[in-house]
């Protein structure tokens, strides 16, 4: 699919609290986000604003980014100042899984997937910039990101890759022979094969997307993954992640003291696993900005924003 079309929202719901990064449903379709107070949602009736319901399962103590819901119904949640955490949704019990990597501090934990085996990988967006200067990573493109795992009944985390730049969303193949890794600073997708003669290996899945891939999401297994896109692509930074390091390290120390503004574009696609685009849906004038997440609920899209307070509710794709 080339020509994108339309993103039709249909009303905002206002949540209580501020940057809902990731949104991931479950099989009732509710809606579950993480606030940067640390708290932990569960956002119910979102089809109709005035039936619209929040409520507060757990807190983090940090800054939750990602989620994903376990089989068992506890919930993993990647926090940027506390490292990966397992969460019981019905009592609110917070548990530490990763705070360290080989003894160096986990931080900026950003996205995680649960896979069929037990273990459990998950990204980590830069080793020199926090999540408060994340406009730093982007615009310095140091390719300290990286991809770990936690093997099955947990234990010390490995490093299956490195060098990505700002690694963030992730999502597996149906049959998990590969997961997608989004590369934010490199407007791309990269395959890390976990099966087969190239397990072990990675290679470019999606380049030269139309914007920054921020959080992946899958529903169903016969579904596609869902990507949102954080910001459109900028050609000036294109030009600029071609220039030496120190160049880029003055330009990031600037862009950290800059106010950020988003623009009112935005947008989002769904690919299958071969990396055809089945939709590709866009808004040149969004009063919602900067979408970080998307999820199917109750035959909508939902979109979650690290700056919103609140998330959007817009109309499903056409069918193809």
């Amino acid at each position: 699919m080339d020509r994108p079309t339309a993103l039709v929202p249909r009303h905002h719901i206002a949540i209580g609290g501020r940057g809902p990064e990731d949104v991931v449903a479950d099989g009732r379709g509710r809606v579950l986000t993480g606030v940067d107070d640390g708290r932990i949602l569960r956002l119910s009736g979102l089809t109709d604003p005035a039936a619209a319901r929040v409520e507060t399962l757990a807190e983090t103590g940090g800054r939750p980014l990602g989620l994903e819901l376990l089989p068992d119904g506890d919930l993993l949640v990647c926090d940027a100042e506390r490292g990966l955490l397992r969460i019981g949704l019905d009592d609110g019990v917070v548990r530490v899984l990763a705070d360290s990597v080989a003894g160096e501090p986990l931080r900026f934990c950003s996205n995680a997937v649960a896979l069929s085996d037990g273990s459990v990988c998950f990204t980590v967006s830069s080793r020199r910039h926090p999540l408060a200067h994340w406009i730093g990573e982007v615009v310095e493109h140091t390719g300290t990101g990286r991809l770990l795992r936690l093997p099955p009944g947990g234990g010390a985390p490995e490093v299956l890759l490195e060098e990505l730049q700002f690694a963030n969303g992730l999502a597996p193949a149906a049959d998990e022979s590969f997961l997608l890794v989004a590369e934010t600073g490199a407007c791309r997708l990269t395959r890390y094969w976990l099966t087969g003669p190239r397990a072990g290996r990675a290679d470019p899945f999606a380049e030269d997307l139309p914007g920054m891939p921020d959080n992946l999401w899958r529903d169903r297994k016969d579904g596609p993954v869902w990507v949102a896109l954080a910001g459109p692509r900028v050609p000036p930074l294109d030009l600029l992640h071609r220039t030496p390091p120190a160049v880029r390290r003055v330009a990031a120390r600037a862009a950290v003291r800059a106010p950020y503004r988003p623009t009112g574009r935005i947008g989002v696609l769904a690919m299958d696993d071969e990396g055809r685009t089945v939709h590709h849906l866009t808004r040149r004038r969004s009063a919602f900005r900067m979408v970080t997440s998307v999820c199917e609920a109750d035959g909508h899209l939902i979109l979650g924003s690290i700056r919103e307070r609140g998330v959007a509710v817009c109309e499903p794709p056409a069918a193809t």
